[in-house]
């Protein structure tokens, strides 16, 4: 496949990678694709929404990855009565100065969890979306910047549906990546048993990479030769979304755009120098999906949006 791209010699990034992909294995065990997805995820500026039962690491996948980069890492736990100032901050009245201050509040970090984020209501949900879509928000009239490494980490149960708020399709087209982490195996699970006999795995972990290495990284992703074969295989996929019997809104051109991040950051992580369509394939499911909504009838008849998806790249042609 053709490509007027430049070359990349991926040798230092993908150690660079290898390192911390390999860290953040010393504290969490789960299904080894889940750490591979995050980490593209957050090579490209993108965000993750781990949808998952409790307890099957979500909080230590996120606290390990802050703790392998050394950066700012902070928690919401979303609940019913959590307002939006409690996300953005509030501006505090100075008597020393006769003036008000704005007092950030913890959106203004650099990994930030969003602990079951379908609980709150949708108005403070909706203080997330305009610093996942456009990295700065909007406070008082004053737009703030987020730092360059601002990355979501949100989480929802998807059982448990008592007292929370479903997303907004708006909110969901800015994560570019929604999966699970699912449970281990039972020799994992004696592992995990063991290891905490004394203290947290998290209280040993030592920071592999810096920001610097980080730039080199994400520089490095962006240039991973991508063909123009399969950019229009991408633009297939998601143009099939949108016409596909049972699907009431399909995917946007965002998600395409996620789609090509993604997988040429995925393709980094693997050790290539150009994006496959089986890398493309893998991540059909977790960047598409979550992006869809059926139609009434599909939703009562128990229709599932990632069949749907795996359904289109059985019909499209796969570029040889």
């Amino acid at each position: 496949m053709a490509s007027d791209q430049p070359d990349i010699y991926p040798s230092r990034e993908g150690a660079l990678v290898t390192q911390l992909r390999d860290n953040i294995e010393t504290v969490i065990t789960c299904d080894n694709e889940s750490i591979r997805w995050l980490l593209a995820a957050f090579f490209t500026g993108g965000h993750v929404l781990l949808e998952d039962v409790p307890g099957t690491g979500k909080t230590t996948l996120a606290k390990s990855l802050a703790a392998s980069i050394n950066a700012d890492f902070k928690r919401i736990q979303f609940t019913p009565d959590l307002l939006p100032s409690d996300i953005l901050g509030v501006s505090v009245f100075d008597q020393h100065s006769q003036d008000f201050r704005f007092r950030p509040g913890p959106i203004f970090t650099q990994i930030l969890l969003a602990d079951e984020i379908n609980r709150a209501s949708p108005r403070t949900q909706s203080a997330l979306l305009e610093a996942m879509a456009e990295n700065q928000v909007s406070v008082e009239g004053d737009r703030i910047e987020m730092d360059e490494l601002f990355f979501v980490i949100a989480t929802q149960n998807p059982v448990e549906f008592h007292g929370t708020y479903p997303l907004p399709e708006s909110q969901m087209d800015r994560f570019a990546m929604r999966f699970k982490l699912g449970y281990v195996s039972r020799e994992q699970e004696v592992q995990i048993i063991d290891s905490q006999r004394h203290e947290h795995p998290l209280t040993k972990l030592e920071p592999c990479t810096d920001l610097e290495d980080l730039r080199s990284i994400r520089n490095a992703a962006k240039n991973v030769r991508i063909s123009e074969e399969l950019k229009h295989y991408i633009v297939d996929l998601i143009g099939a979304t949108r016409a596909h019997p049972g699907i009431q809104m399909g995917a946007s051109t965002r998600a395409g755009i996620a789609m090509m991040k993604c997988s040429q950051a995925l393709a980094l992580i693997e050790g290539l120098e150009f994006v496959t369509p089986d890398i493309i394939q893998e991540l059909a499911v977790p960047v598409i999906a979550h992006r869809l909504v059926l139609d009434p009838e599909s939703q009562y008849s128990g229709a599932d949006p990632a069949e749907c998806v795996v359904e289109i790249m059985q019909d499209i042609p796969v570029p040889a």
